[in-house]
C-alpha cells in the first residue's frame, strides 16, 4: 500500500470498469474498497461479514431480503449503510454511482451464497488500484 496520500476522485479517474472495485488502502485485515457501479449488481450474501457502504457519488439503492420481507434502501451521497451479516441484498444505481466499501481482504465481490453471475459483474476480491 501506499505510504503517501491518496485522493478518491483521482483513484476514481483511473479507471472506468463498473462494478470492479480497486483496493486503495488496507487496515489490519480490512481492504478499502472504491468501485464506480451503474445498474444492477446481483442478489447475493457474506455469511461471515458485514459489508459497508459509503456513497462517494450519485446515489446507491441496496435491496434487502429480511425476515419481515422485502425492502430498499436508497443512499445519497455522503451517506453510509451496513448490511449486515447473512443478508441478502443487491445493490444498484440507476444513474450510476462511486462507492467505498470496508471488508475484510479477500472478501468476494459477489459473496458467499449467489445468483448465476451476470457477465458485467466483475466476481472479484478486488484489484489493485492501478492495475
Amino acid at each position: 500500500m501506499s505510504s503517501e496520500p491518496i485522493l478518491l476522485s483521482s483513484a476514481l479517474a483511473s479507471f472506468d470498469a463498473l462494478w470492479s472495485p480497486r483496493i486503495v488502502t488496507r487496515v489490519n485485515d480490512y481492504d478499502v474498497r472504491i468501485a464506480k457501479v451503474e445498474g444492477e449488481h446481483l442478489w447475493h450474501a457474506h455469511d461471515d461479514t458485514d459489508e459497508f457502504f459509503l456513497v462517494l457519488e450519485g446515489e446507491l439503492h441496496i435491496s434487502l431480503r429480511e425476515p419481515a420481507g422485502e425492502r430498499t434502501v436508497r443512499l445519497p451521497r455522503g451517506a453510509v449503510f451496513t448490511v449486515p451479516r447473512g443478508t441478502e441484498h443487491r445493490p444498484y444505481a440507476p444513474s450510476g454511482a462511486a462507492i467505498l466499501m470496508f471488508e475484510p481482504t479477500g472478501t468476494p465481490t459477489v459473496g458467499d451464497r449467489h445468483e448465476e453471475i451476470p457477465g458485467h459483474v466483475d466476481a472479484t476480491i478486488g484489484h489493485a488500484l492501478g492495475a
